[in-house]
């Protein structure tokens, strides 16, 4: 995959930022009032961002792959 060194780094700065980011917002929803319930089960709140969070960082480490592998090819 050819990809100019601009592009890749930005791909590369994207995915690092996702990578990075996420895992904080994460740590803040789980200490909202609002993840569990009386009983301490998670609430859809806590799921939907758990979602949220895992398919942002999945297609952070694919972005900064794909700008990886368009640098160095």
């Amino acid at each position: 995959m050819e990809l100019p060194v601009f592009a890749a780094l930005v791909l590369i700065v994207a995915g690092i930022w996702s990578l990075v980011v996420w895992p904080q917002f994460l740590r803040r929803v789980m200490k909202d009032p609002r993840a569990r319930d009386a009983a301490g089960k998670a609430t859809k709140f806590l799921t939907v961002h758990v979602v949220l969070v895992a398919i942002s960082m999945v297609l952070g480490a694919a972005t900064a792959l794909i700008g990886i592998l368009g640098l160095f090819s």
